[in-house]
């Protein structure tokens, strides 16, 4: 019998205990439409999307001298990333130009992750590396167009490829690396960065769940003492994930505008 939840407890006929996986994390469809079937985590991403405009919006719709409180959370999440995210890594002068890229960036990816530890749901949709592509393939294109609009095509490449105060046979070196790296590789790293924190996180959180039920429900006393320990780890460990879960959004969020200062910047 399988159970298909956010924890997913796989258990065999004999009831034998079989630990979690990376099966744990294919989940099967909610339902169909058509042949294409609709699963758990496509939902969650469809939520996050309507929290995130739900979220904004209320908080800026009546907005007043003095804010309610809705507005004062909106504001400082906004006043966060635009300060502390964009401002101090993408420069004074056109920092504001992509300050809506980023909160929105900011806000998806936290909502997504928290989906990890909120009962019901409990799944963070980045677990999945075929979401989180995309959204690292989205800042690529942000900051190599935020590149060739302040450089050109050939001056970004230039900019991005050759650092400055150096010549001669070194380049032929330096050339493809600094374009292996600064081009190739950072949506690589950026995919797997996220992925594999929330995938990590949650393969945790899943082993001392089923765990902690499999030994509380194995007949032995001595195995039930350590199931309620087992429990009270991965207690532990949620509120340990919870700092996770905001970093990796903020971490994220913080590279796309290194990446995209570095991208405009006079020098290399």
């Amino acid at each position: 019998m399988t159970v298909t939840t956010g924890f997913d407890v796989r258990a065999s006929e004999g009831g034998g205990f079989h630990a979690p996986g990376p099966g744990s994390f294919e989940l099967p469809p909610v339902f169909y439409v058509g042949e294409f079937g609709v699963t758990k985590p496509m939902l969650l991403l469809i939520l996050s999307a309507v929290l995130v405009v739900g979220f904004t919006w209320m908080s800026a719709r009546k907005a007043a001298m003095v804010p309610s409180r809705l507005q004062f959370a909106g504001e400082t999440v906004y006043g966060f990333v635009r300060n502390s995210l964009a401002r101090d890594n993408i420069g004074g002068e056109h920092f504001m130009k992509f300050v809506p890229y980023l909160f929105a960036l900011f806000m998806f990816i936290l909502v997504n992750n928290y989906y990890g530890i909120f009962p019901f749901l409990q799944f963070p949709s980045f677990s999945r590396i075929g979401f989180v592509l995309p959204l690292a393939l989205i800042s690529w294109a942000v900051y190599i167009g935020a590149g060739v609009w302040k450089h050109g095509p050939f001056g970004y490449l230039k900019h991005q490829t050759m650092p400055g105060g150096i010549g001669g046979p070194v380049l032929l070196l330096l050339v493809p690396l600094e374009f292996f790296s600064n081009i190739i590789v950072r949506p690589i790293t950026l995919t797997l960065r996220l992925f594999g924190n929330m995938f990590a996180g949650h393969l945790l959180l899943i082993l001392f769940a089923t765990g902690g039920a499999a030994l509380l429900t194995s007949g032995n006393v001595l195995y039930a003492g350590v199931g309620v320990l087992s429990f009270a780890l991965g207690i532990a460990v949620s509120f340990l994930e919870m700092l996770v879960m905001f970093l990796q959004a903020y971490v994220f969020t913080l590279l796309s505008a290194m990446y995209i200062g570095e991208a405009i910047a006079e020098e290399h």
